[in-house]
């Protein structure tokens, strides 16, 4: 039996990016705000300070900042026809937890989608009529436009620090920044960070191919700067610490130290740290949430009522809670119907490895998480999908994330996988290597979807959630071409061997390639094929919102965060100068 506290006005289960700056943009309506974080509490000192800061064993081979799979893990398969078998150790994804969550683990690049993203099947369908979408891709418009969320895009940006370049300021295209991108409004708040070798490399080569490369938008901060919040970040000295590492100088961006200590010091805020929420808690007719029930950091159960859900955390996490909470009609691959675990995407991969001669010093170990420079000629419809022969695209990129001494080793095609001869090809490899290569799209199925598992359940009793996907054709042609252009590049810079790469096929959840999940609780502007309007709300259950990637329709071929902070600041706005006017739908249906 739980045991029911006195209730609050808001609750907010997650707390990483984006319950962290809700947290923050609605301390000023004065109500009382409890936030609930199923991990440990994190600050800068001494959780991410030497020794020990960067112990790869730590925290790259166990992974000490993400979740613990014998607590809770999904199951996975390929197709409908399979028996999906529990993901016992973490592999092709790594979902954070503690206070910040994959905010603080995270590489540090920021993208704006780019316009085509956001109204992927009115433009398609605009440019090339509906003829040319395979008949069971679930191609979806957001609801929103680029131009709607542009404002929002810059706060996050300004919130987070970020180094880059503008490459369209007004609707004036810039050379050195991305051509390509929608219309901004102003600069990044700083200059991008000092070129590496590769990035110059890649820029000489892509230019002499006749495309357009503009350094990646890094939330690694290029100088010391204070953002609008008064949050003071110190200049990156290029560690080549981020991906799986917290950040020793406050220089990459993440919420521990941004927008969760203001909110903290709003006297009505309290976040509460090793609390495992386990469902949110619905009246008897299950038209409105009534709070959640969660489990404390002793394991006593706890009710925790509320007038208003937010629901943010891990797109996986979120869509396993609404699906366990009854919230929304789940999705059913086999009529079509249902919304809840519809539309689940990755992301795709392919790229090439140039191994240069010994003249060319590639300096790996020196980077940052965002470090690289990119083009985005076969990104979003840069390009004619008729002519491709697929849908969707990528950014293709060079650059120096870090090259850790145990993760990082590469070597040239026929070296032996073991003994002194790999030895050799290591110590002669490392320092004259670059990798090229592609994150691309993935668009939704109809047989691609999250659902919860018939048989197993977690540590906490509950289902766990069961993971149905594939590459489909469309993506398999994507990331072939991305492979090729890839290849192409790596000659052109000059490498002397060039060795090709691909996903495995059919996709394996075990080896590791991206965190960045999306869909199962898609935005959209008709209920029968989202859970939540533009506004973040969901149809059915008004006080219920769901922030994060799990709301993307489709997955683009960029890196989520910066349309998820951007997103999390329009939701507060419409939470505060909409909804808190008139509680109740904000899209009548």
């Amino acid at each position: 039996m739980a045991t029911k506290l006195p209730p609050v006005d808001i609750a907010i289960i997650g707390f990483g990016w984006t319950g962290g700056i809700l947290a923050k943009e609605l301390a000023s309506t004065g109500l009382k705000i409890v936030a609930f974080e199923r991990g440990k509490p994190r600050t800068t000192d001494p959780d991410f300070l030497e020794p020990g800061k960067d112990d790869e064993i730590r925290f790259a081979n166990r992974t000490d900042l993400m979740i613990d799979t014998t607590q809770e893990t999904l199951t996975f398969r390929n197709t409908g026809d399979q028996t999906a078998l529990p993901m016992r150790r973490l592999g092709s994804f790594l979902p954070g937890t503690g206070v910040g969550g994959a905010g603080v683990h995270w590489n540090g690049v920021t993208w704006r989608f780019m316009e085509w993203d956001h109204e992927a099947y009115s433009r398609t369908v605009s440019k090339y009529g509906k003829g040319i979408i395979p008949a069971d891709m679930q191609l979806q418009d957001w609801g929103i436009s680029y131009a709607e969320l542009e404002p929002y895009y810059d706060m996050f940006e300004k919130t987070a620090a970020i180094s880059g370049k503008a490459g369209n300021l007004n609707g004036t295209k810039i050379d050195g920044g991305n051509v390509f991108e929608g219309a901004r409004k102003s600069e990044y708040p700083n200059p991008p960070l000092v070129w590496s070798q590769a990035m110059t490399m890649f820029d000489k080569a892509t230019r002499s191919l006749g495309y357009h490369p503009f350094p990646s938008p890094a939330a690694n901060a290029s100088r010391a700067y204070t953002n609008p919040d008064g949050v003071k970040f110190n200049q990156c000295h290029y560690c080549g610490f981020c991906e799986r590492f917290g950040c020793e100088a406050d220089a990459k961006a993440s919420p521990h130290f941004t927008v969760i200590p203001i909110a903290m010091k709003n006297p009505n805020f309290e976040l509460r740290t090793r609390s495992q929420v386990l469902k949110i808690n619905m009246d008897s007719d299950g038209k409105k949430a009534t709070g959640v029930t969660y489990l404390d950091p002793l394991g006593n159960e706890m009710e925790q009522p509320a007038d208003i859900v937010i629901v943010s955390a891990f797109a996986l996490n979120n869509v396993h809670l609404l699906l366990y909470s009854k919230i929304g009609k789940a999705y059913d691959p086999k009529t079509g119907e249902g919304v809840v675990g519809r539309n689940y995407a990755y992301q795709g991969g392919g790229g090439a490895t140039a191994f240069f001669g010994e003249d060319v010093i590639t300096n790996p170990f020196m980077g940052a998480g965002a470090l690289s420079m990119c083009m985005d000629d076969f990104n979003g419809d840069s390009y004619d999908f008729a002519k491709a022969g697929y849908i969707g695209g990528g950014g293709i990129s060079a650059g120096s994330s870090g090259g850790r001494p145990i993760g990082y080793h590469p070597t040239p095609p026929g070296t032996p996988k073991w003994g002194s001869d790999w030895k050799k090809a290591v110590v002669a490899a490392y320092n004259h290597t670059v990798g090229v290569g592609s994150q691309g799209s993935v668009m939704s199925y109809r047989q691609n979807y999250l659902d919860l598992d018939p048989t197993y359940t977690d540590s906490f009793g509950r289902p766990m959630m069961r993971m149905t996907f594939d590459f489909q054709d469309n993506e398999w042609k994507q990331m072939a071409a991305a492979r090729d252009i890839s290849a192409a590049i790596a000659k052109e810079m000059g490498a002397k061997v060039i060795a090709t790469s691909l996903p495995a096929k059919p996709y394996s959840v075990v080896p590791y390639q991206s965190t960045h999940n999306t869909g199962g609780t898609v935005m959209g502007a008709d209920p029968k094929t989202s859970v939540v309007n533009k506004y973040l709300q969901v149809w059915d259950v008004p006080n219920v919102f769901v922030t994060g990637a799990s709301v993307f329709p489709q997955n683009a071929g960029k890196n989520p965060t910066g349309p998820v902070g951007a997103l999390a600041y329009w939701m507060a706005d419409a939470l505060k100068n909409k909804y808190l006017k008139s509680p109740g739908a904000l899209i009548p249906t």
